[in-house]
């Protein structure tokens, strides 16, 4: 005869089965798509998601979105229907299958592009999510991850000797969409429509602006600035689309003496 102690750890155990048994699997497919441009995906390292429960907090499932960047023609110039889709088999996702036996509010999270990752940007998003009924129609969950990709092609020193002269700094800036796509000029991504520029710093001090001009060379931008006092420096390398509000920077510094 079983004593009331086993007959609880028993009523327990049916209790976790029947949970368990209720649970059912549940897909969710997210994609990270680039301000005004295409799928965040392999070209670029992807995007990192984490998926949470809102409630518990708990990870539910994480990983990086991986694939193409998606049809040009498709996702940029041809007309969108309500129920059109922009994604296609190849176009860079991430995909989970999540056991719930309930609905959940979930949220998603994506940091990227991993191509940078110290100059990532975070991006998250929240929906309910009921047992059963998987996120993975159309193109699925879609978060759009703003900004450009800003790299040097030669890093500026960390000092700077001015030895009672100035000096002028050459740069030279390699910006891509966060997709990785290219700016040229007249290109579906226009470089003589983006304002590109720098902002100096010398402590409190901020300096005029200086523009960095096409270089001639696809994604590549270059421009000078000049030191003329010691001390330290911040610089910010900016790229902004004045259509939508697009905006990425890059920041850097440097002490001269």
């Amino acid at each position: 005869m079983l004593t009331q102690k086993a007959m609880w750890v028993a009523a327990g155990a049916v209790a976790i089965v029947a949970q368990i048994a209720m649970a059912e699997p549940t897909e969710i497919v997210v994609r990270v798509i680039s301000k005004d441009a295409k799928f965040v995906g392999t070209e670029t390292g992807g995007a990192k998601i984490v998926l949470r429960d809102v409630e518990s907090g708990k990870i539910l499932a994480q990983g990086v979105t991986a694939g193409a960047t998606g049809n040009t023609p498709r996702i940029m110039t041809d007309p969108h229907t309500r129920a059109g889709v922009l994604s296609d088999e190849s176009s860079a996702k991430f995909s989970a299958t999540i056991d719930i036996d309930r609905p959940r509010l979930i949220s998603a999270t994506a940091t990227g592009p991993m191509s940078s990752q110290d100059r990532a940007i975070t991006v998250s998003s929240t929906q309910w999510v009921v047992p059963g009924k998987p996120v993975n129609g159309g193109d699925a969950w879609v978060l759009e991850l703003p900004g450009f990709i800003i790299d040097l092609e030669e890093a500026l020193p960390a000092t700077i000797r001015l030895s009672g002269s100035s000096q002028k700094l050459s740069l030279r800036a390699k910006i891509t969409m966060q997709c990785g796509c290219p700016i040229t000029p007249g290109g579906l991504w226009d470089a003589n429509k983006l304002d590109i520029g720098v902002i100096l710093r010398r402590g409190n001090k901020i300096l005029p602006t200086v523009t960095l001009a096409y270089a001639g060379k696809p994604s590549t931008f270059s421009g000078e600035i000049e030191i003329t006092q010691p001390g330290d420096y911040v610089v910010d390398l900016y790229a902004y689309a004045p259509w939508n509000g697009n905006t990425g920077v890059r920041r850097l510094s440097f002490r001269a003496r």
